[in-house]
C-alpha cells in the first residue's frame, strides 16, 4: 500500500517528512497506525520503533499535544532524515530521534508503543542493504520486538502495530509468548471485494475482557476514499 508522492515529499497539514535518505518510503501502513494507534491522554511518553522518516512519531506527536515522543532506528539515514523532520515540525520540543537497537535500549517504561515492522518473513533479501534492513524481519524478528515492547511498556500501557494479515499468526504467538494479550484488531481492505491485506493491532500486559475486531475498506475506487478512512486521516492529509 503506497502513497503518491509529490515534489519528492509529503505535506501534512501540519508537518512535511522528507525521505529521500530513507529506504522505506512513506507509505498508507505507516500513514494508517499513526492515526488509529492509541495512547492515554495527557502526559504520557510515546515509543515508535522503527521510526524511519519520524511519520508515526509526527503524527502521535500531533494527536497526543501533551506528550513525549521518541523514534529509534538503527539506520543511521534514517535517522539523520527523521531528526531533520522533527526538527522542522511544530512538535520539534517533543520528539527525540536516536540511534539504537531496540534490543539494547534500556530506559523508564513507555505509556504507549507503535511499530511497523519490517515485514518480510520467508523471502529473498534485497541487494540494497539500507532497504533490506528496513523491509525484512532479519533486521527485527516478531519476538524480539514483542520481547522489548514487554519489557519497555508499563504495566497499563498500549502497543500498537501493523503487519500483512498473512503474518498474523506469527505475531501473534509471538506476542502470547512475551505476555502480551490481543485487545483490538482492525483488518484493512483495499478496496470492498478484496480480502484484508493488513492488521492494525493493540496489545495490552492487562488481560481485558473484550477484544474489539473490526473489518474497514480504504478505497470505494481508486482514488476514492471511504468515510472511515477520510474520518480517520482527515487531521493529516491536505485534501
Amino acid at each position: 500500500m503506497s502513497l503518491k508522492m509529490a515534489k519528492g515529499h509529503f505535506e501534512f497539514k501540519q508537518f512535511t517528512i522528507h525521505q529521500e535518505c530513507c529506504a522505506m518510503k512513506v507509505g498508507t501502513d505507516g500513514t494508517l497506525l499513526g492515526a488509529w494507534a492509541s495512547a492515554r491522554t495527557g502526559d504520557c511518553r510515546i515509543l515508535d520503533i522503527g521510526t524511519g522518516t519520524g511519520l508515526i512519531a509526527l503524527m502521535m506527536a500531533q494527536r497526543y499535544p501533551e506528550s513525549e515522543v521518541i523514534g529509534i532506528d538503527i539506520d543511521g539515514e534514517a535517522v539523520s532524515q527523521a531528526v531533520a523532520n522533527a526538527a522542522d515540525s511544530p512538535f520539534a520540543s517533543r520528539v527525540s530521534i536516536i540511534q539504537e537497537d531496540i534490543s539494547d535500549y534500556s530506559v523508564e517504561p513507555f505509556d504507549a508503543i507503535v511499530c511497523n515492522p519490517p515485514f518480510f518473513v520467508d523471502s529473498l533479501t534485497c541487494p540494497d542493504a539500507s532497504r533490506s534492513l528496513a523491509r525484512h524481519t532479519g533486521s527485527l524478528t516478531y519476538k524480539t520486538l514483542m520481547q522489548s515492547v514487554k519489557r519497555l511498556l508499563k504495566d497499563d500501557g498500549l502497543f500498537s502495530v501493523v503487519v500483512p494479515v498473512d503474518y498474523r499468526s506469527q505475531l501473534l504467538s509471538e506476542a502470547a509468548l512475551a505476555g502480551l494479550i490481543l485487545s483490538k484488531e482492525c483488518a484493512i481492505k483495499t478496496t470492498p471485494k478484496k480480502t484484508p491485506k493488513r492488521c492494525l493491532m493493540e496489545f495490552r500486559k492487562q488481560p481485558v475482557t473484550l477484544v474489539v475486531s473490526t473489518v474497514e475498506t480504504l478505497e470505494i475506487l481508486p482514488g476514492q476514499r471511504t468515510d472511515w478512512y477520510h474520518h480517520l486521516t482527515k487531521d493529516f492529509y491536505l485534501r
